[in-house]
């Protein structure tokens, strides 16, 4: 009997391997500090199972993910899984106050949750205080068995998580921010896998080494995972082939330069085609304001197989570090893929037009240094976080946590990039945006020159939207829409949204729950550059929020 049973299983996974493969994927995560020792230092670090970056998280198109977190450190935590669509899974999505209250020391909460039309890479990380300096990791999501890639198949698949190290407590380094009012610290390196590389006063480490065969061709998951620093990439002597980005498939382009935001995914193909040898590998910042962050480069290596000992390095230009012309290329590049299999649904007819101005402001602060510490806002709110999750008080009709009175417009029009207003205070509120299930949302992201114009990667949870135009100076509504692309426009979740310029982005709202929409820079999150939507439920039962799950943790 075991013999025929066994030889019924080798059939059945010969014959249909899909029977087999389960669709349903079980992760534990346990959140533990750990000591970890980088530029000459060694320091605890708030990590998911002892690893920075974290264990990556796979599955395929249309399963269900069960990722069990449990909490053994000091700090409240919640994980984001940032980039999935979360349909009538809200509960799931993770930022602390928002869609749920924070697991708390010693305490677990199981996220469950369906990858439903999606393929590519995303990213997961904590979304509370600065935690996801350290607690974050790699997303991969792969097509339903026996559907390709539209590209050609890769050799082999390569996970490149781009991050920040700060050599002291990060938790520290915001606390101190917010009693002075001052800006934070920037970090002190930016890392490839975990690796800073060779940093001055620490050249101990050599760097991360990506080890490749010729004539092979790879997929590379570039994943961004910093908290306030955009990036360029580089590998000297190859381009890259974009293939994808946030989990949506491009028409594919090539580029020697990859710019990527904060909370950004790129997927590129690589083909191992120049001689043997040692080729440089760069990850440098982009600014394009005055402003302070992390200047340094990390250096990595890209190794052929059957490369001597000491191979000669072949070097690369670092772009500049206002390299706006370069960034804008790369971002103009993209397009939707648009095909039969994967078309660009982009809204026609517009519900909510929408206009949001993205600033940083000044408000009083009794207790900072100089009696004012500073505020960032959307449309002069900056964001007030309740001490009760907004899910929940929507779903139990809770008075006093939330208002549903964001304003659409700003509530003064003034010239956005030129001279600032004499007024640069903020109304403090948490006010949310409603709208009705299945509504049409077109939001056009205005960055402002209050103090400095700054450039502000932007995340929209619970949608994937398309950004339909973007520009320099102040919006016209009269001209600028006549240029939007309504055919392939790039779909994403995180859109930059230029220095002292606009994007214009659209969705459909068919998800019920509560979204946020923020900078993802953690320093202007911290400061209030965030808001929220709720959205309704649609008629059809199926079209409804559920209820919470019986072990969603409570404030």
């Amino acid at each position: 009997m075991d013999h025929w049973f066994r030889t019924l299983l080798f059939l059945g996974a010969f014959l249909f391997p899909a029977l087999l493969e389960s669709s349903v994927r079980h992760y534990k995560f346990s959140v533990v500090s750990k000591n970890i020792t980088k530029l000459c230092a060694t320091k605890p670090l708030v990590t998911v199972n002892g690893q920075f970056p974290g264990p990556t998280l796979y599955a395929r198109e249309d399963e269900t993910v069960i990722v069990k977190v449990t909490n053994h450190v000091a700090h409240n935590v919640t994980i984001h899984w940032h980039g999935v669509r979360q349909f009538r899974t809200s509960w799931a999505d993770g930022p602390a106050y928002v869609t749920q209250c924070p697991i708390q020391p010693g305490q677990n909460y199981i996220y469950n949750f369906t990858l439903t039309g999606q393929r590519g890479t995303l990213l997961w990380h904590a979304h509370i205080s600065w935690l996801r300096a350290s607690i974050h990791g790699a997303i991969v999501i792969l097509p339903k068995r026996g559907i390709p890639y539209p590209f050609p198949t890769p050799d082999k698949e390569k996970i490149i998580v781009l991050a920040e190290w700060w050599k002291v407590d990060v938790e520290a380094v915001v606390n101190q921010a917010t009693q002075s009012g001052f800006p934070p610290n920037v970090s002190d390196a930016h890392t490839i896998n975990g690796d800073p590389g060779p940093v001055p006063g620490c050249s101990s480490q050599g760097g991360y080494t990506l080890h490749v065969e010729s004539g092979k061709t790879y997929l590379l998951r570039i994943i961004n995972a910093a908290l306030n620093d955009e990036l360029f990439f580089k590998i000297a002597g190859h381009n890259l082939t974009i293939v994808e980005v946030d989990a949506s498939y491009t028409k594919p382009f090539q580029t020697d330069s990859i710019f990527i935001s904060p909370g950004q995914t790129t997927n590129a193909l690589l083909t191992a085609n120049q001689g043997i040898g040692k080729y440089l590998i760069a990850v440098s910042p982009f600014m394009d304001a005055p402003i302070g962050l992390d200047n340094l480069t990390n250096y990595a290596a890209l190794r052929y197989k059957g490369n001597p000992a000491n191979p000669p390095t072949i070097l690369t230009s670092v772009p500049p570090l206002n390299a706006t012309p370069l960034a804008h290329a790369f971002i103009d590049s993209l397009r939707s893929l648009n095909s039969e299999q994967y078309p660009a649904k982009v809204p026609l007819t517009i519900d909510h037009s929408l206009f949001f101005t993205m600033a940083v402001g000044v408000n009083p602060c009794a207790t900072c240094v100089n009696g004012s510490h500073l505020v960032a806002a959307v449309n002069n709110v900056s964001f007030v976080m309740p001490t009760i999750a907004l899910l929940e008080a929507h779903y139990y009709n809770i008075p006093g946590v939330f208002t549903d009175d964001f304003p659409g417009n700003p509530p003064i029009a003034f010239n956005y990039t030129g001279n600032s207003p004499s007024n640069i205070q903020t109304m403090n509120g948490t006010r949310l945006y409603r709208l009705a299930y299945n509504s049409t949302v077109q939001i056009v992201l205005q960055g402002t020159a209050i103090i400095a114009p700054e450039n502000h990667p932007t995340h929209l949870h619970g949608f994937n939207f398309f950004v339909v135009g973007k520009g320099l100076g102040n919006f016209n509504p009269e001209k600028d829409p006549q240029k939007f692309n309504l055919v392939d426009p790039v779909e994403r979740n995180t859109v930059s949204v230029p220095t002292a310029g606009w994007t214009a982005i659209r969705f459909k709202a068919d998800n019920p729950g509560v979204w946020f929409l923020h900078c993802h820079l953690e320093v202007h999150t911290t400061w209030g550059l965030k808001m929220a939507f709720l959205v309704d439920n649609g008629k059809d039962p199926n079209d409804f929020l559920p209820p919470p799950p019986s072990d969603l943790p409570k404030c």
